[in-house]
């Protein structure tokens, strides 16, 4: 594509289902082309604009982006930044697609991943200036986890694959955890590709060896990777026989990430483990979480490198992550941290090491969550439901005793309790029951679940 079809300010692009875009002014470009903010029917735009010479088979990438324009996006729609409306044919030798703009507030994962970015001065002359992004709480780091899952089970289902998942396809919300998937024009049926390979280091092993095409079950590994560098902020193959290599070559990148790739945190292969002062995030940061998400990442990177049926399941990663996020202690003290932080005691009681205060645990199916005011049950525990969003139950301190928490329920079901002198009372909505060790309460369906004494 020549210099003669970047757009600048002003120029009218033709929308095939009518009207047309003003250009505004340019937000980004890439690989495969340059992103603009456009004016279209009164509303605001994002155009992507192709370098036609960049992709694989332009015709057939365009009529998928067609068909993924008719077809909308996935049961979650409001989690991807979906192609709305694409350019006319006939105006310029390329095309493009207008998506939404992503809101203030969110930032790519790449970023949150270095930390930082340098910030352009308004007064030409001046230094930059570097802002540092980091999420503002564990449980938004958790949710934002929980949100790309469920972004990506409700692609799948729809059957599609995304083909080219990436730090750079999120724009995350380091507040609340949302998330929107963006660059989804390299979305396809699954079992069907235009050329799109993939990223450097999120690219399953199969992939970078030639021997495969992107599709479900090289999501599923390019997915892991996205969590396990948003959790450890590393690379879960670069370690210390990564870094022998000096210059990552093609034929290195090959060996590493293709032929013969090695977890760096591999129990029984310790040949490419964290290097101190160069993977520090790695080091530091493993051995926080609790043991069910290092053995998930260790299956991924181990079992799945080369076993692409073995890579875990989405809905497998939404509940262990829902745990995850059930495991974030929030103390009365005001400390917040994972329970590995704690101090464990018999009858799987927690003990803050900041102040001392016990914090009891209910078990609800394979679930033991830590009771701190604030904790959260969800329909996927407490109802036969596949619903990770709806709140069922939550950790409240009792309006009149001060000091005294009980579970309140927030469901639309009423619950039996029974408690340690054997006596059965319904729990209505709305209605609690205390923290006593023992109790026991029944949500329905035969799902049951007990405080551990």
């Amino acid at each position: 594509m020549g210099a003669s079809c970047e757009l600048k300010t002003g120029d009218r692009v033709r929308i095939k289902d009518g009207g047309e875009a003003v250009v505004r002014k340019e937000l980004g470009r890439g690989g495969q082309g340059i992103v603009y903010l456009v004016d279209y029917q009164g509303k605001p735009y994002a155009l992507k604009w192709y370098f036609y010479d960049k992709l694989p088979h332009p015709a057939d990438f365009r009529k998928n982006l067609e068909n993924n324009i008719d077809d909308g996006a996935p049961e979650n729609d409001h989690h991807f930044l979906w192609p709305k409306y694409i350019t006319a044919t006939g105006q310029y030798p390329t095309f493009g697609y207008l998506m939404d703009v992503a809101p203030s507030g969110y930032v790519d994962m790449d970023t949150i991943y270095i930390g930082f970015k340098w910030k352009k001065p308004a007064v030409k002359g001046q230094n930059a200036i570097k802002e540092t992004y980091k999420f503002e709480s564990l449980d938004a780091q958790v949710t934002a986890a929980i949100n790309i899952v469920k972004a990506f089970r409700s692609l799948h289902l729809a059957g599609k694959s995304y083909q080219d998942l990436n730090g750079g396809g999120f724009f995350i919300n380091t507040k609340t955890g949302e998330v929107l998937v963006c660059d989804c024009d390299n979305v396809a049926p699954d079992g069907e590709n235009f050329g799109i390979g993939g990223f450097p280091g999120y690219m399953a092993p199969e992939i970078v060896r030639g021997v495969a095409k992107p599709d479900v079950l090289t999501d599923r590994y390019s997915l892991a990777v996205v969590l396990f560098r948003l959790f450890m902020r590393s690379d879960p193959l670069e370690g210390k026989n990564v870094l022998k290599s000096v210059v990552l070559t093609e034929g290195k990148e090959l060996l590493h990430y293709g032929k013969s790739p090695i977890f760096i945190f591999d129990p029984n292969n310790d040949a490419n483990r964290p290097v101190k002062g160069v993977h520090d995030n790695a080091i530091k940061l493993w051995n926080l979480y609790p043991s069910y998400i290092r053995e998930a990442f260790t299956r991924s990177f181990t079992e799945g490198l080369m076993s692409p049926n073995k890579r875990i399941i989405e809905k497998r990663w939404q509940e262990l992550l829902i745990r995850l996020r059930s495991d974030i202690i929030h103390c009365s003290c005001g400390k917040v941290t994972y329970s590995t932080l704690f101090n464990h005691e018999p009858h799987f009681v927690c003990r803050c090491r900041n102040c001392g205060s016990k914090i009891y645990t209910l078990q609800i199916k394979d679930l033991l969550a830590p009771l701190y005011p604030g904790l959260k049950l969800y329909r996927c525990y407490t109802e036969n439901e596949d619903d990770f969003d709806t709140i069922t139950g939550e950790v409240i301190e009792n309006r009149n005793r001060k000091g005294m928490y009980g579970i309140k329920n927030l469901s639309k079901k009423v619950w039996k309790a029974k408690f340690p002198d054997n006596s059965i009372r319904d729990v209505a909505p709305g209605g609690g029951v205390p923290i006593w060790i023992g109790l026991q309460i029944d949500f329905g369906d035969g799902i049951g679940a007990r405080i551990l004494s």
